[in-house]
């Protein structure tokens, strides 16, 4: 792609180009540090730590995860979980029922659920035998309507990441919008996409403190593009989609990298383990490469297995309905006590 050609204004849904959005009390007036008195916003005036509306920009917390990626706070959005930030890029981007997506089954299944919800054709383009992007038929699949390509890397349910020139032939040969997905680039020794985004006009980066950081439950994604995109994303964005207390708990945990990486690496050690032992069982008949905190594996009989390991008290998740994952089982890498446990009852079985 020459990115001097390449135009956003040219993907955006005319109705959002035209856009003025919604501007809040705490957009108006964005405070120094200073004693003011606020009389703008018809909050309850009584402090109790949550009584204000929160920073509708997330300044703090952009301005460490800005830093750690080394990229401006003007390539940042935040959103209530990654989903949020998936939905805003249709919203954005897609005119329903005359625009369409490409995703690449197996891969997560949000993507195809928010192409519904939003009236916009899901083309799917399934993944190689060996779970790499095809991209020839990817291409080939590709019209005028087309505005998103959907690459999840490292990719779930597979666990693989995309080989890197798979992506740059993406990137160069796609005239719209690729968004990989780096919801497990944590566990992987591959380098984030992040540092290609002034590279590549047409990329975006989205990533969660769900996987890694181990904040699930306050529902934080972060998406990481140009300028253009971002400010684009800000104007239809809900004015305060990010709340004070996920802001300040994903501001602690960010600035806490030395116990985010002790506890990947101990994720990676079990990881290891786990792998050893999978291969090792009789009913196990491949275990795929992994780049995540999961290990999918083949087995003989997944219901068979998903039920006897229920059974047990253990929850894994049967991706079998998924395609190219007939009788697959994906075993989330829980804690050394965890592992240790699944890995009796495999052996048991």
């Amino acid at each position: 792609m020459n990115k001097t050609q390449f135009n956003i204004k040219q993907l955006v849904r005319k109705n959002v180009l035209g856009l003025n959005p919604y501007s809040s009390a705490r957009d108006e007036y964005v405070s120094d540090g200073s004693e003011m008195i606020f009389l703008d916003a018809n909050e309850n005036p009584f402090d109790n730590g949550v009584n204000r509306y929160p920073d509708p920009q997330q300044r703090n917390l952009k301005t460490v995860l800005a830093q750690q990626k080394r990229v401006s706070e003007q390539n940042i959005l935040l959103g209530n979980g990654s989903d949020e930030v998936l939905d805003l890029l249709f919203r954005a981007f897609c005119e329903p029922k005359v625009d369409n997506i490409i995703t690449l089954p197996p891969t997560y299944g949000m993507y195809n659920v928010l192409a519904n919800i939003n009236t916009i054709e899901n083309r799917e383009v399934f993944l190689t035998e060996n779970f790499e992007p095809n991209v020839d038929k990817i291409i080939n699949t590709v019209n005028s309507n087309t505005k998103i390509i959907f690459l999840c890397s490292p990719n779930n349910p597979t666990g693989n990441s995309f080989s890197e020139e798979n992506i740059t032939k993406v990137l160069n040969q796609f005239d719209g919008l690729v968004v990989i997905d780096e919801a497990y680039i944590d566990f992987s020794d591959k380098e984030s996409w992040i540092k290609k985004i002034t590279t590549y006009p047409n990329l975006i980066v989205t990533q969660t403190l769900s996987k890694a950081y181990g904040l699930a439950g306050i529902r934080l994604g972060i998406c990481y593009a140009s300028k253009e995109i971002i400010a684009i994303l800000n104007k239809i964005k809900p004015p305060y989609n990010v709340n004070e207390l996920t802001q300040r708990r994903a501001l602690e945990r960010v600035i806490n990298q030395d116990q985010v990486k002790a506890e990947v690496a101990d994720i990676l050690k079990e990881r290891k383990k786990l792998i050893a032992t999978l291969s090792l069982i009789r009913f196990v008949e491949i275990v795929y490469e992994t780049d995540a905190n999961f290990i999918l594996a083949k087995v003989d009989d997944a219901n068979k297995r998903y039920d006897q390991l229920l059974h047990k008290g253990i929850v894994i998740r049967n991706r079998s309905t998924q395609p190219l994952c007939k009788n697959t089982l994906r075993f989330t890498v829980g804690t050394p006590e965890e592992n240790n446990k699944l890995i009796e009852i495999l052996e048991q079985l």
